[in-house]
């Protein structure tokens, strides 16, 4: 029997080594923060102003840069799955980011504006960005798919028109040559 071709076996999720997701979920339920005790009142703020928007986020942050950006993804996507929400998870120099509200479009967005190596900033970042005005995309696709339909009506009617008039000219050259 042949091996299984490994590029369509999905790899489990990795957390950053030495991280304790249940230790985080715990923080994050009682504060909405796992963070140090020196950063987290002004944390705390994001947190609330998200809140006042109807965004329940939470806010981690780690001490180190893990291996690969994609293991903060991973554990915010833990900690999501269990305290639900949406996540932003920190390092000094990479973010994750997992939501059950928030589209991927827009977290990807928010994090593009968290690379300042200050946890509290980056955090004020996130949540402008989620907050601020979002790029209307159900308007741009509904106003794409009229135009690609405008467009195939109007070929459509065209065909229709030159079918109509190449049979138009067919039956006066047959009445002619009867004739």
């Amino acid at each position: 029997m042949p091996e299984p071709i490994l590029a369509f076996v999905p790899l489990a999720a990795e957390v950053p080594p030495g991280v304790d997701v249940d230790e985080i979920v715990s923080e994050v339920a009682s504060t909405g923060v796992s963070a140090p005790a020196s950063m987290e009142d002004a944390l705390l703020s994001a947190v609330h102003r998200a809140e006042e928007h109807g965004i329940d986020l939470s806010i981690v942050v780690v001490d180190a840069d893990p291996s690969h950006d994609s293991q903060l993804r991973d554990l915010a996507t833990a900690v999501g799955t269990q305290d639900g929400g949406t996540v932003l998870v920190l390092s000094p120099g990479q973010v994750g980011s997992f939501s059950d509200t928030v589209s991927r479009v827009d977290l990807e967005s928010g994090q593009d504006t968290t690379y300042t190596g200050d946890p509290v900033s980056a955090a004020d970042n996130f949540v402008d960005t989620l907050v601020g005005p979002q790029t209307p995309w159900a308007g741009i696709t509904a106003v794409i798919v009229l135009v690609v339909a405008g467009c195939a009506a109007a070929t459509a009617a065209v065909k229709a028109r030159r079918r109509r008039s190449e049979q138009n000219a067919r039956t006066r050259v047959d009445v002619g040559s009867k004739d």
